[in-house]
């Protein structure tokens, strides 16, 4: 009996000190699982979360790493923290995602023993918008969004594809023109496009193999189009670096640096380059809209298109495929 007892005793005493050790390490065990990607929207929604409790006169700290910084956080704060970016105009996908985010880092601050579980039970029950609910939103509010991300995506024809494709051969053309390609012709996240590296690149198979952080995937992709001319173009020139980021930065009168470009420097490029044909803030994200759009109305199936466009679920390319202006073209009811 008194060995059970023992027995029992240490058995106990071992889980409370595991229990203790899995609470202080929930934040940095869950970060260090997730893609860089993830944890730098997570970190945006955090810092958004911390200035406006700062603008309630709540003080905390380190929401990302620090469980105790959630101390005293209620579904009611939760709840503050929506209508507080609804009044500043924020977009309703950023408010979801965030709400997303917080109830993420909710659940492990209560994992930590930190949120009691009625608390973190009823921060589970807030709700986002819905489509509709968001139209309704925006429709009766000044400020509809704020931030760089428009409410739609700019809307390309061919022509104008071909058009930022065509540049120049001097080293900034060259660039410009391989970057455009890898945004038009594979669809690439502009994140990607910044990781990409010289080694990435097999020039003689003609593809090009790289990791996508979003899926956690490393994917190879056939280089189509123009896009293998422009990249023939930019290693034959000598433009590629030996090694490190495949998209060199450009410096003034349009030599290249020996640095990559930052996802900024990508999108100011972008958008300057849609200005000289006419086009008014175009993205990155504009060109991964205008890729998926021709891959789904030249007949690409969505599951095809999922894998390509680098998406966990067949959701997400039909959120990027531009609605056709007749309806029903294209829709078949008979073989012929």
């Amino acid at each position: 009996m008194t060995t059970s007892l023992t027995q029992t005793h240490v058995m106990s005493r071992a889980a409370q000190v595991a229990n203790l050790y899995a609470s202080r390490n929930a934040f940095s065990d869950y970060r260090s699982r997730k893609a860089r990607n993830t944890i730098a929207v997570q970190d945006a929604a955090l810092e958004a979360f911390k200035v406006f409790l700062a603008s309630a006169n709540i003080g905390t700290g380190d929401l990302a790493t620090d469980p105790e910084a959630w101390r005293g956080v209620t579904f009611g704060i939760v709840e503050a923290f929506i209508k507080w970016q609804l009044q500043r105009g924020y977009s309703i996908g950023t408010i979801n995602l965030r709400l997303t985010a917080i109830k993420v880092y909710a659940r492990l601050a209560f994992k930590a023993g930190v949120i009691d579980a009625a608390d973190h039970a009823l921060i589970r029950t807030v709700q986002g918008y819905g489509h509709k609910e968001g139209k309704r939103i925006d429709a009766g509010r000044d400020v509809a969004r704020v931030g760089s991300k428009k409410a739609e995506a700019v809307s390309l024809t061919a022509e104008q594809a071909a058009r930022l494709k065509a540049h120049p051969n001097t080293p900034q053309g060259r660039r410009d023109a391989l970057m455009l390609c890898l945004l038009i012709d594979l669809g690439l996240r502009v994140g990607e496009v910044v990781e990409l590296q010289t080694k990435n690149v097999d020039l003689k198979a003609g593809v090009i193999t790289f990791y996508r952080p979003k899926v956690d995937k490393t994917q190879t992709h056939n280089l189509i189009n123009g896009l293998h001319d422009a990249m023939r173009r930019y290693f034959a020139a000598g433009d590629a670096p030996k090694a490190g980021p495949l998209i060199r930065a450009s410096r003034r009168g349009g030599k290249l640096a020996a640095h990559g470009m930052t996802r900024f420097g990508i999108a100011k490029r972008v958008q300057e380059l849609g200005a000289i044909i006419g086009i008014d803030h175009l993205s990155p994200h504009d060109l991964r809209h205008y890729w998926a759009t021709c891959a789904a109305r030249n007949g690409t199936q969505v599951d095809r298109l999922q894998d390509a466009g680098g998406w966990n679920s067949p959701a997400m390319p039909l959120r990027y495929v531009e609605k056709a202006q007749i309806a029903n073209e294209g829709v078949k009811l008979s073989s012929e």
